[in-house]
């Protein structure tokens, strides 16, 4: 006799785990969400609605932390972690739909998480026309810029010949996506207005777009320049300040019916509790688009290393990127030779590799459906070997 332990994620994992030791299949459905474990942080309750909370789990044989401010009412608010299986938190949430103090609309939120944990099911994204498998296997996102002053290739493409001749490279190496940037966001960077960037990009992206066969996102935050690029036929937008620094970005977007990409950006890096302000954020920003009409299923989100984080909060992001699965979006990561990797090595941007390499496969194994690099033939690789281990086998991604 021997025991072993069982990471079990999901229901599907749990039912696949409980078949193979030969129970009945219908109670192996039953059984599934007493076998995957969740804990939900929920934030900004009343010690009215924390003791329901409290009592529900328990009575299910679960728990939740509470404040010790609730017991006796002395908290104005407090902050709840649930802690049980899908079964036990799916069951509080039915009896919470029957409470008072604003609790239903509550239990929506909470089974609106635990499906999301469940996992994303691959789908295919259409992009104006060109269309992206997500989810069935991790997608490399080929980074170019044509801006004198980037980081880490400033002023290497800058002009457009050589800009278009590495964009068919990074095709031909692999990448699935080519993300073109006209103004750099390096720390110290200069800004530019919409006019000069627009005159960056635009012959470059009208040449990508006769002679790419991949589809061409624009990193930008200015609504004139995805405007401008969205006519031209630019395919995704990527933002990082998420819909927020230009108050038309999102209509811009939906009356394309272009992708967006929202990238989790800040002013300095104070944070009341840093992953939960993190989807805050996303969510403030999946409510803007939703009011201008960008449909959910066309927005990818991105934690945004590097922006608003001390080195310790990117390594932090990066060890915790699992807590943005309660979104249910896909997630776009960016790593590739950033300062995270130079300041843990001590190496300069040249010499990053082999650390972009290993936050790639990290990021991946996280949860990760597109990573943003700048080495597309390394990481396309490490990609592959990264989804070989951590993704299930289809049609697709075992093809290639």
């Amino acid at each position: 006799m021997e025991v072993r332990n069982l990471v079990i994620s999901s229901r599907e994992q749990a039912v696949r785990e409980i078949l193979a030791v030969g129970a009945d299949p219908a109670g192996s459905r039953w059984m599934a969400p007493k076998a995957v474990h969740r804990a939900l942080k929920i934030t900004g309750l009343s010690p009215k609605q924390a003791n329901i909370i409290k009592q529900e789990m328990l009575g299910k044989g679960g728990d939740a932390a509470v404040s010790r401010g609730v017991l006796d009412c002395s908290a104005e608010l407090s902050d709840v972690i649930v802690m049980g299986t899908v079964r036990q938190i799916e069951s509080m949430a039915a009896k919470l739909k029957m409470q008072p103090f604003g609790l239903p609309a509550l239990a929506d939120k909470i089974r609106e998480a635990l499906t999301s944990l469940e996992g994303r099911k691959p789908f295919s994204l259409d992009c104006r026309g060109r269309i992206l498998p997500i989810g069935s296997r991790t997608l490399v996102m080929g980074i170019l810029n044509v801006t004198p002053d980037s980081f880490t290739d400033g002023g290497e493409f800058f002009d457009p010949g050589r800009a278009v001749e590495h964009a068919l490279q990074m095709e031909e190496e692999g990448a699935d996506i080519i993300d073109l940037g006209g103004e750099s966001t390096r720390p110290g960077y200069r800004k530019i207005g919409a006019g000069e960037e627009i005159d960056r990009i635009i012959p470059v992206l009208s040449r990508l777009l006769r002679e790419l066969k991949v589809p061409v996102s624009v990193d930008t935050t200015k609504a004139e320049v995805a405007e401008r690029a969205l006519a031209e036929g630019a395919h995704i937008i990527n933002d990082q300040w998420a819909l927020r620094r230009d108050p038309g970005m999102a209509g811009i977007a939906a009356g394309y019916g272009a992708p967006v990409i929202i990238m989790h950006n800040q002013t300095g890096t104070e944070y009341r509790d840093m992953m939960g302000d993190m989807v805050g954020y996303f969510r403030g920003s999946i409510e803007i688009a939703r009011r201008e009409g960008i449909d959910r299923n066309r927005i990818i989100i991105d934690p945004g290393i590097g922006f608003g984080k001390t080195l310790e909060q990117n390594l932090e992001t990066m060890r915790r990127l699992r807590e943005l699965d309660c979104l249910g979006l896909p997630v776009l990561l960016g790593t590739s030779r950033k300062s995270m990797i130079g300041k843990t090595l001590d190496l300069p941007t040249g010499q990053r590799v082999e650390g972009t390499a290993a936050t790639v496969a990290l990021g991946i194994a996280y949860g990760a459906d597109i990573v943003r690099v700048h080495d597309v033939k390394e990481m396309v690789r490490v990609a592959r070997m990264t989804d070989a281990m951590v993704r299930p086998a289809t049609e697709e991604s075992s093809s290639g």
